[in-house]
């Protein structure tokens, strides 16, 4: 048996689920988790399945013979082997944090991705990249060559098949033209305060404003800056007797969980854009297992 995943995005209309899950059964596969959100504003309907090829049904077959379905519904869709690891290029200047974060959890199989390259201005994790047994590329950016960098940078995308770029803490303004070549497959994470401080040193000015709610928020990256499509966010709480400091390292881990939250989303398929926002469905069961420990 192979697992397999259908995601699916239509107009919503009468049938929809009846249609998917009639086809499935018809062609031997076994449903194991759906979820579904009808926009009641955009009149957008979004699905998605997963389920079991038990009479050994091949994703090509699927996908050819759902298309008249697919066509009476209008519907756009993917199908999706599950046990396929999509393979990602990370982007990271000083603040290794959220990268040591990402490594560690692919290590154990939290994470199931293949990360093909790691890229950064900076040479501070070359050998901890190196140690992992991934290519680490070190591309300095200037005002000067930032057109050229950016031309090695995707080089390395394009010749490693990279499907999704990760900039965990990537201290770089990518060009609107690296955002509409990647639009959708570029996830970044920022700090994320009430009221927002934006430039330097963002937790020293939330500290001074006695915030008492600090967290972060990842979000696809768009030509406008910080202000693409919101996959994920959470907050942690401090107190008036905590430092800047405790607001930095706090800060970091829940910068991390974030990040890593929005990758599995988005690797799992789990996340679809509806204007300048997204639909997240739940995790499937299992999807959270670790291959090993430590």
């Amino acid at each position: 048996m192979t697992d397999y995943a259908l995601t699916v995005k239509c107009k919503s209309s009468r049938g929809i689920v009846a249609a998917i899950a009639n086809f499935l059964s018809d062609n031997g596969c076994n449903l194991t988790d759906s979820s579904q959100f009808d926009d009641s504003e955009t009149g957008n309907f979004f699905m998605r399945v997963s389920f079991r090829s038990e009479k050994g049904k091949e994703l090509e077959d699927l996908s050819v013979s759902f298309q008249s379905v697919a066509e009476d519904k209008g519907m756009a869709y993917d199908f999706h082997d599950e046990h396929r690891k999509m393979k990602v290029v990370i982007m990271v200047s000083r603040f290794g944090h959220c990268l040591n974060d990402l490594l560690y959890r692919w290590r154990i199989g939290a994470l199931p991705i293949d990360i093909v390259a790691v890229i950064s201005n900076h040479m501070e994790y070359q050998k901890v990249v190196v140690n992992h047994d991934i290519p680490f590329h070190f591309i300095k950016v200037t005002k000067d060559n930032k057109a050229q960098a950016e031309a090695q940078q995707m080089a390395i995308v394009e010749d490693s098949g990279a499907e999704l770029i990760v900039l965990a803490r990537y201290m770089q303004v990518l060009s609107d033209e690296m955002c509409k070549k990647m639009s959708g497959r570029i996830i970044n994470i920022h700090h994320s305060f009430l009221p927002s401080f934006k430039g330097a040193n963002p937790y020293k000015q939330a500290f001074e404003r006695g915030v008492k709610l600090i967290g972060a928020t990842s979000h696809y990256v768009t030509a406008d800056l910080d202000e693409g499509p919101i996959i994920e966010q959470d907050t942690v709480r401090v107190t008036h007797a905590q430092s800047p400091s405790d607001y930095v390292s706090l800060g970091r881990d829940v910068e991390s969980q974030v990040l890593s939250r929005a990758i599995h989303a988005h690797i799992h398929h789990r996340v679809f854009l509806n204007g300048n926002k997204t639909v997240v469905f739940p995790a499937s069961p299992g999807s959270y297992a670790s291959e090993r420990m430590g």
